[in-house]
């Protein structure tokens, strides 16, 4: 009887992972939208000032992000909106910094799992925690004078979506995530019965019933119980609603929905989804760089190293790209290179990624280890030698640093 008990309880905390960190992972990368007809939205998603700041948002200048939703904060002191502005901002500069918005990490459920590495800043903690407290206070108040106030509902629902996006991909405290994620969806739920037409609140509503809506069977009967129900059809009709009339969601609507068909193997779908933020973002960095990801997990083979390539150029364009990643360009061509069996090249691409000054430590023992790997596929054991401790050095306490021990005494013979 205990025994089934502590299987059970196992069980819940799995699925209260899966749900918080990919509930997390589907909002990364949020950018805001142009205006878009028809939506009801908060007033200030159309202040000058905030567009400015979301262009800076845009071009992955999150430092001038940063700064300007500073001055709006200040000068709309009490508003949970100008409050979540700068605190989505603070999250995503670090998320940046950290390389955490590196979608290959997140295409399986291999994330979910085992021990990762990050480095959290305590300054950047206190303060994302500190805002996040500010807004939901700002939103409770509020609300306490307008229980219908759906600007503060909306609010409260996204600054929480934000907080269990970093506890999840920063801190890896999933239940805490989880709790965050009902929270988040209850809130955006409210805004949607009071305001049908609330579009931007449809992209948390939308993400928890897809992620829900996906759980395995076993899993849907387990939190059924507790009156945890989704559907990944009714989660993607709220995404592509968010998507095309969104006004500060439609970029992440898009996003999760591309990342959704990515997840199911649905890659021409993903890719379509992304070019269309491509052509509206042609100086993202990113967007240019998951397209290149899709068509090189589409099995486009040679044909998605071109697109690796492609990038490659652009970014030595002068100004092209005002924010890039080249660690992240460098582990995508190596994967796409492995794919092909091109393993000499593909360890070249890995090590130059891996040495990139300020990498974040995830993505260098990544990166490291499928460069040792490559390196014993060719038979230069040495060179995989140095690769494998090179992983074990980045980050010891973690699995893929169990796996480059494992193959110190065992050289790599391939999956």
């Amino acid at each position: 009887m205990e025994e089934g008990r502590v299987r059970v309880l196992k069980s819940l905390k799995r699925v209260s992972g899966w749900v918080a960190s990919l509930f997390a992972v589907v909002l990364v990368v949020p950018q805001a939208s142009l205006f878009a007809a028809e939506a009801h939205t908060n007033p200030m998603n159309h202040d000058p000032a905030v567009r400015e700041a979301y262009e800076h948002f845009y071009n992955l200048d999150y430092p001038g992000a940063v700064e300007r939703f500073e001055r709006y904060h200040q000068l709309h002191s009490k508003d949970p909106q100008a409050t979540a502005y700068l605190l989505n901002a603070l999250i995503f500069e670090e998320l940046y910094r950290q390389d955490l918005l590196d979608t290959t990490f997140y295409a399986n459920d291999g994330f979910l799992t085992g021990r990762h590495a990050t480095e959290e800043d305590p300054q950047v903690r206190d303060r994302v925690f500190a805002l996040a407290d500010e807004a939901v206070s700002e939103a409770d108040w509020r609300l306490s004078q307008n229980p219908n106030d759906v600007d503060a509902l909306f609010a409260r629902g996204w600054v929480r979506s934000l907080r269990c996006t970093y506890v999840a991909m920063v801190e890896r405290a999933f239940g805490t995530g989880f709790r965050l994620a009902l929270k988040a969806k209850d809130d955006t739920n409210r805004a949607l019965e009071i305001d049908p037409e609330y579009a931007d609140a449809k992209l948390v509503s939308g993400v928890y019933q897809y992620v829900v809506g996906a759980l395995p069977l076993p899993f849907k009967i387990l939190i059924g119980f507790a009156g945890m129900t989704g559907s990944k059809a009714k989660g993607l009709a709220l995404l592509e609603d968010a998507g095309k009339r969104g006004v500060v969601t439609s970029v992440e609507a898009r996003t999760c929905i591309a990342l959704f068909l990515r997840r199911e193997s649905r890659y021409k779908e993903a890719i379509e989804v992304v070019r269309s933020l491509e052509r509206q973002y042609p100086h993202d960095f990113l967007f240019a760089l998951e397209e290149a990801n899709l068509r090189k997990d589409a099995g486009e083979g040679m044909a998605g190293v071109e697109a690796y390539r492609e990038v490659e150029a652009n970014m030595r364009r002068p100004g092209f790209y005002p924010s890039i990643k080249p660690e992240l360009l460098n582990f995508g061509y190596g994967e796409a290179l492995r794919g092909q069996r091109h393993y000499s090249e593909a360890a070249q691409a890995y090590e130059d990624a891996g040495n990139t000054p300020n990498i974040g430590p995830e993505l260098r023992i990544r990166t490291m280890l499928a460069a040792g790997q490559c390196r014993d596929l060719t038979g230069e054991r040495q060179a995989a030698i140095h690769d494998y401790n090179a992983a074990i050095a980045a980050g010891p306490n973690t699995n893929r640093a169990d796996t480059a021990r494992k193959y110190l005494r065992n050289p790599y013979k391939g999956d």
